[in-house]
């Protein structure tokens, strides 16, 4: 969020999306290819001098040894023009030309005339094995197949090397939109994209082979964010043409997405001085069966730590003194009535129905009663754990879901809602996510080592940080209150939608996983350190 109070959103792309603002900037900006090919190759040369820098002093005065693998598309072309200014800059640099010569582009071809008319020098295959830093130039965002036969053994070769490795947009093999794995990757400790960072480069396994990701400003934007574009709702209106339609039965073809950062929390702390209990919120938590308190003390914790000023637990009976014990700050409900049931909706600004509720007759008429009657009086509600799986033995429920809604699956539960294999999904979770959001109108936060929230008009949010310490018991708990939380605290913001206020807590959550895990390492992370994160430590870092 800008000092304005205006969003000033990431934005990620798709493939499809990127070559077509590279095709514009070319075509409706005048800017020649050979142009953005070495502004491009400018950024990546003046990081990979930077890491040549850090070798040299950490090898006591031993110049690096560099080798760019070059392919014979314009990500080739990129990696030639790097080799030539790392080259001029003094440095032991050498390209080596993967590519098939009969496939090179026309500005692959002037680069490597370029390249030889400055003596670059050539290296062979073997310096792969020897050199101090590898630099893949193989294939950019227009990979669509499965590499094989020499691809697939050179990436075999270029993985095992002891160098530090360097992705130019995207490590080869990667699916620059889904992270999917194209036959094989290469594993980069860093990759250097440009204009705009790649969906692909947060979304697991994509995420894991790209290392650290820096993102190059080259000259290339979408016209919607140049300065004269610029308003605080632009991250909402989307071009029909970018989000529409379906690419497949069930998967809802999509071009762009969000990336919140830590300055986008300020959202969350735009408290009134004068304000009161009331003021900030009040949840109703509809959650613990006998035997599960745990997961209700969870979720209505995180729903007071993430800022919301009253919650209300609805449970049963046998969670009484347990949840008196671990949550004095709650108000407890033990109503199994719809009179009961009419007082607590009555008395609340925002639900969390589902975690620990149980799937049994009881549970199912609380649900079903919830969801129904908040749909009714227009309260946010968010449906979680077995609230999710009572909804997906309960598809006439989908009537009463609506933009206030947030589903919250993990991949097993998205198995179950959309009749699909957990295969399928993890092949494109933004696709599937917003094939949710449409199918019922709700906002899809899709829980996974990314996760994606997406809503029905089409926006996408991607966190694709975290760390596997949070795929702990409790922690989806954690994470539906800390959303509710955020909902209840930012209720007065009309003009931000639902989706972003998930997305809000989705962050908030990551957040406080990487947190957790600097603190107790990620093999130790309990829910209850996530808790703690968020309580002392995340508004203030």
């Amino acid at each position: 969020m800008s000092d304005d109070g205006r969003f000033t959103l990431k934005k990620l792309v798709s493939a499809s999306l990127m070559k077509r603002l590279d095709a514009d900037t070319m075509e409706k900006c005048h800017v020649p290819s050979m142009v953005l090919m070495e502004r491009a190759a400018m950024a990546a040369a003046e990081r990979i001098l930077s890491v040549a820098e850090e070798f040299f002093s950490s090898a006591r005065g031993v110049k690096p040894r560099i080798v760019i693998v070059c392919g014979s598309g314009n990500n080739g072309g990129d990696g030639l023009a790097i080799a030539r200014l790392l080259h001029l800059k003094g440095l032991e640099a050498a390209y080596y030309p993967a590519g098939d010569p009969a496939h090179h582009t026309e500005q692959t071809k002037e680069q490597l005339a370029i390249a030889a008319a400055y003596h670059v020098p050539l290296a062979k295959e073997d310096d792969i094995d020897t050199c101090s830093i590898l630099v893949d130039a193989l294939f950019g965002v227009g990979l669509s197949r499965p590499l094989e036969g020499s691809y697939f053994r050179l990436i075999q070769r270029m993985n095992r090397a002891k160098a530090y490795r360097i992705a130019v947009d995207l490590p080869s093999g990667i699916d620059a939109s889904t992270g999917q794995i194209l036959g094989i990757a290469f594993h980069a400790d860093e990759t250097i994209t440009f204009a705009y960072t790649k969906t692909g480069l947060l979304l697991s396994p994509g995420r894991e082979y790209a290392g650290k990701v820096f993102t190059a400003d080259v000259g290339i934007y979408d016209n919607r964010d140049l300065p004269d574009c610029h308003d605080e709702s632009a991250f909402c209106q989307l071009d029909p043409a970018m989000s529409g339609g379906n690419s497949q039965v069930g998967l809802e073809s999509w071009q762009e997405a969000w990336l919140l950062e830590t300055s986008d929390l300020a959202l969350l702390n735009k408290r009134n001085p004068a304000g009161n209990k009331g003021s900030f919120g009040k949840v109703l938590v509809v959650a613990g069966q006998a035997g599960m308190c745990g997961a209700a003390y969870l979720c209505s914790s995180a729903v007071l730590r993430s800022g919301a000023g009253m919650v209300k637990i609805l449970t049963v009976e046998e969670n009484r003194i347990p949840l008196q014990c671990l949550l004095p700050e709650a108000i407890l409900d033990f109503s199994s009535e719809e009179k009961g049931f009419e007082a607590a909706l009555a008395w609340c600004d925002v639900l969390v129905v589902g975690p620990g509720l149980g799937t049994g007759p009881s549970a199912g008429f609380k649900a079903g009663w919830f969801l129904a009657h908040a749909a009714l009086e227009g309260k946010p509600l968010v449906l979680d754990a077995d609230g999710l799986n009572l909804l997906a033995a309960n598809p006439d429920w989908q009537a009463y879901l609506n933009g206030q809604t947030v589903l919250t699956p993990h991949m097993g539960e998205m198995q179950r809602l959309c009749k699909e294999s957990i295969e399928a999904l993890k092949s494109d979770r933004p696709g599937f996510c917003l094939a949710l959001a449409r199918q019922t109108g709700a906002v899809c936060v899709l829980k996974d080592s990314s996760t994606v929230t997406a809503d029905a008009q089409g926006r996408i949010f991607v966190y694709g940080a975290g760390n596997s310490g949070m795929a702990t018991a409790g922690s989806g708990d954690v994470l539906a209150g800390i959303i509710g939380g955020c909902i209840a605290t930012t209720r007065q913001e009309k003009a931000v939608p639902m989706s972003l206020k998930a997305a809000l807590g989705v962050f908030l959550h990551g957040s406080c996983g990487e947190k957790a895990a600097r603190l107790h390492s990620e093999a130790s992370i309990t829910a209850g350190s996530l808790l703690e994160t968020l309580c002392t430590r995340i508004y203030h870092e």
